[in-house]
This record gives structure tokens, sequence and C-alpha cells, in this order.
């Protein structure tokens, strides 16, 4: 009988553990989100028309407004024609913007501020001494998420990211918040593969092209609150001049990134909705 229990207790841990491990995937994430085939039409066609960088295959993911991943997606012919590693930092992109921007609904009823962050705007404000230091390291990325099931179908519909929290923190360019036409943050687009610069502009194409970038005249960002450019609140900025005393310089805003190479003017990105 003390057998017959102790089996019927196992048999129930395990259904509670099998049920806590689904939990992503029972809550219907993702509703309104891109599918993977919208993602990666959308990634293709922004990699195509980029001019900067190194003309790299990227990699994309998005992930709704809990930071679950929604669909990874690549633009090679083959999961192996883009850096491998750029999987997870496109996931990990998606996630530090998703975490790290708001909408309207900060506002309401207290004394919040509506803001979108995009992660090229975090470079300089993790930097020792900055007012972010450590920002980085606050939110670490699952690898029995990142690294779970077949290798074989990364990228895919399938993929095994896909329903489940990745985490993650980035702090360089290619992972920007997604707005829909009611100005509501819905989740974040990451890319990755290329320079940090690059994979910012990628990104920006990206959301563009899925008709997630409705921030004019709503929500604010870095740009357009100390950079001057309020057709693109949260682009990249280019404001880092060189330290003195040694160092990753000095941005006049606070949300400077550095330069990359065959970087391109940041406002010949498309302005947002």
């Amino acid at each position: 009988m003390k057998t017959r229990w102790i089996s019927l207790g196992l048999v129930c841990a395990l259904a509670a553990t099998a049920a806590f491990a689904d939990d992503d995937s029972a809550a219907a994430p993702c509703v309104g989100l891109p599918a993977q085939a919208q993602l990666k039409a959308a990634l293709v066609a922004a990699a195509n028309a980029e001019t900067s960088g190194l003309n790299m295959n990227m990699w994309g993911v998005i992930v709704d407004r809990d930071g679950v991943v929604c669909a990874v997606a690549f633009t090679g012919t083959n999961r192996g024609a883009q850096w491998p590693g750029s999987r997870v930092i496109a996931a990990q992109k998606a996630n530090t913007a998703n975490a790290f921007s708001l909408d309207a609904s900060a506002v309401s009823g207290g004394n919040g501020q509506a803001l979108a962050l995009s992660t090229a705007n975090l470079f300089s404000a993790v930097q020792p001494g900055g007012s972010l230091y450590g920002l980085q390291a606050s939110n670490p990325v699952d690898p029995s998420v990142a690294y779970r099931g077949s290798s074989s179908n990364y990228g895919m519909p399938n993929d095994p990211m896909v329903g489940r929290k990745i985490g993650g923190v980035n702090v360089f360019g290619g992972g920007l918040a997604l707005y829909n036409k009611s100005h509501q943050i819905v989740g974040a687009v990451g890319v990755s593969g290329d320079t940090s610069c690059a994979d910012h502009n990628i990104a920006w194409r990206t959301r563009h092209n899925l008709n997630l970038d409705f921030l004019a005249g709503a929500i604010p960002g870095p740009a357009g609150l100390f950079a001057g450019d309020p057709t693109h609140p949260d682009n990249i900025i280019f404001d880092i001049t060189p330290n003195p005393a040694g160092g990753t310089g000095n941005s006049a805003s606070g949300f400077g990134h550095p330069k990359c190479p065959f970087s391109v003017d940041p406002h010949s990105l498309p302005p947002v909705q």
C-alpha cells in the first residue's frame, strides 16, 4: 500500500512538473503577431534593402509582450548560412526591447511615461559609470529554451524556442519594440548576423515591413527626446565622442551607440508611422 501511494505521489508530481513546463504554450501566446513566414519575408526584404554592414545573412526573432518567442527565421539558404550564435542573440535582443519599452498604459492613472527603447539605446547607459550599469546581467537567457530540441528545426516554424520564454538582455543594436495601430506595445523583434549598426537598421526595416511601427506622435524615445529626431524615436544615436581618460567614450545624450564599419546615416531609415 505504501509503495502504491509513493507511486501515485510521483505521478502527480511529474504531471505538475509537465504542466508547469508547458505553461507558456498553454497561455495562447503570440495572438495577432506575425507568423514565421511573415517574419521571414519581412526580414529578407529588409536585409535586401539595407546598404550598410557586411552584407551577411541574418536571424530574426519575434517575442510577445510576455517575452514568449513567437517566430524565428533566417535569410540564408539554410541555418548554417548565417552565424549560428546569432539565433540566440536575436532572441535576446527581442526580449530586451520588449522588456524595457512601454506604451501609453504606463501613463494612465499615474506618473508613468510611455517610452520606446531600442537595444541600441542601451549601449552607453550600461557601460561602467553609466546610469544602467549592470543591466546586461539582470535577466539571463534560459539555456534550456535557447538550446533545446533538434538543431534541424532552428529557424523553422517549429523552432524549439517557439512558445517559450527566452530571457536575455542585449545592449547593442538590433532589437526594437513592436507597436500596433493603437500605439500599444505587442512585443518586439530582434535581428542579428551583421555589424550591430546593420542589425539595428535591418530590424528597423523589418518592423516597418511588418506594419508594427506605430509610434509617431504617441510613443517617445531617446532619439526624439535627446537627439532631435521625433520621426525615428527609438533610432540608433551616434553621439559618442572619445573619452580623454580612455574607455568607451562619452555619449552626449546618454543613449549613444558606437559607429560600425560601413555605417550609414540613421535618418535614411523610414520614419515611424
